[in-house]
């Protein structure tokens, strides 16, 4: 189960001024995995320590001074903690968040001493904390499920990772290259990204598998809304966490949810829904510069699920129903198309940037449009429309040209490539001069790289 963050924890070992390493994400994406597959590839020695089973004993060590808290820990697990060559990784360290809070000194007095902390709901106990926050003194590190180039990896289809990062924007994709890729993205579309899944398939070969460890991980999810208890009601972000599903790619109304719970209610069960990473609100931002968040809005949004697989299984749409549909994209009311795209732009950031995404819309009576997605790129606005099929109207896409003078638009479709020069001449709806650059859904990974290439010309 090889993943991407693993290379970024190699330049993090190497790193000099390397500080203390606390990966974010929600559960079940793979973050103590990636850890401990790290530890044990890259380091003579390891030890981990879970906050949640070793609770007591981090409590008793939690004041004394840093050089008294590694002999205490090292007595107690039998293990020397010596910096260059001993990983220490501390997994659910929400449950002890003073060890958070100590991570500071760590860095200032044992700065060679490589250490690393992870927590599904760290969140949780960030926003409430008591203790000063170690500003400047850790790092983070954000994990989001699987991309589809990962999975390629983990079914030992690599070669089709090696065609695409060869792929140049004037290439033309093979009609049988394009049909396998196709395929491929519609399996993992069906799986999702979450690492366990994956896994079941690669073992098992068994879409069916999948669907079962699928609602196993929405289980899990659910029942950890007991431990959200002190925040708010749990039948409340039950009945929240139920509906959100059906309402992927839609503008969110309070009223969609219930109009039988108050709006307050219902706004206080999405963020802590968000602090557990299991939903992202796409901000609306008016896309007038760059930073696009400047120009957001906090009350207008769309909701995007943590996984396209989870989200399949929520709304009951299990595998075989996604294999024998023909055109899958199209489920659901496109949201498919628009949550798979939506997940893999959203970790398409380094690392170590906070993960966000942002969509544009002009609510006029006459005149009404949306864009799905708007990108930073550089000093421009990329717009972005996610298409289900091969094609569909543009018309919101270009309103968006017209309005931000934009000279580049990106489409997301199940077409092979293509790259339009559109001139004033050439259409009674654009008024921009613009390119529009077409992209299947398989090439989400290399957008950046893609648009690089065309500030090029």
């Amino acid at each position: 189960m090889k993943r991407k963050a693993y290379t970024y924890l190699l330049q993090w070992k190497e790193r000099p001024g390397r500080k203390p390493l606390v990966i974010r994400g929600a559960r079940q994406v793979g973050k103590s995995y990636l850890v401990e597959d790290f530890a044990r590839k890259e380091f003579k020695k390891h030890l981990t320590i879970n906050a949640e089973r070793d609770r007591e004993f981090l409590q008793m060590i939690l004041h004394e001074p840093p050089d008294r808290m590694i002999q205490l820990i090292e007595l107690e697990y039998g293990i020397r903690l010596k910096p260059g060559n001993t990983l220490l990784f501390i997994d659910e360290i929400q449950e002890v968040p003073g060890v958070f809070a100590r991570l500071r000194y760590f860095y200032e007095e044992y700065p060679d001493l490589h250490i690393i902390a992870a927590g599904s709901l760290l969140d949780f106990a960030l926003e409430k904390h008591s203790f000063s926050m170690p500003v400047g003194r850790i790092e983070y590190l954000y994990l989001g499920p699987m991309t589809f180039n990962e999975f390629l990896d983990a079914t030992d289809n690599e070669q089709w990772n090696h065609f695409m990062e060869e792929y140049n924007y004037n290439d033309q994709i093979p009609d049988t290259a394009h049909k396998t890729l196709s395929i491929l993205f519609r399996t993992f579309l069906t799986l999702g990204g979450m690492p366990e899944v994956v896994r079941t398939y690669v073992q098992t070969k068994s879409l069916l598998e999948g669907d079962r460890i699928k609602e196993t991980i929405l289980s899990t999810l659910r029942d950890d809304f007991n431990k959200y208890g002190e925040y708010v009601n749990y039948d409340r972000i039950r009945i929240v966490f139920n509906r959100l599903p059906g309402l992927v790619g839609r503008k969110f109304k309070y009223v969609n949810i219930s109009r039988d719970i108050a709006a307050r209610e219902i706004k206080r069960s999405l963020h802590l829904l968000e602090l557990a990473r299991l939903i992202y609100r796409v901000r609306h931002s008016s896309s007038s510069g760059i930073p696009l968040g400047a120009h957001a809005r906090e009350d207008s949004f769309k909701i995007l699920f943590l996984d396209v697989g989870l989200l399949l299984r929520a709304c009951d749409l299990s595998a075989d129903i996604v294999q024998r549909e023909p055109d899958v994209m199209f489920v659901n009311e496109g949201a498919l198309a628009e949550q798979i795209i939506g997940q893999h732009l959203l970790y398409a950031r380094p690392f170590w940037e906070t993960p966000e995404l942002y969509y544009w819309a002009r609510e006029k009576p006459s005149s009404s449009a949306e864009v799905d997605y708007v990108l930073a790129h550089g000093a421009s606005i990329i717009p972005v429309e996610v298409k289900s099929g091969k094609t569909g109207t543009l018309r919101s896409l270009w309103q968006f040209v017209n309005t931000r003078k934009s000279s580049l638009a990106l489409r997301f479709n199940t077409d092979k490539p293509s790259l339009l020069n559109i001139t004033e001449n050439s259409s009674d709806i654009v008024k921009t001069p613009c390119r529009l650059l077409s992209l299947p859904l398989y090439l989400v990974e290399h957008t950046k790289r893609l648009l690089n290439q065309l500030d090029q010309l």
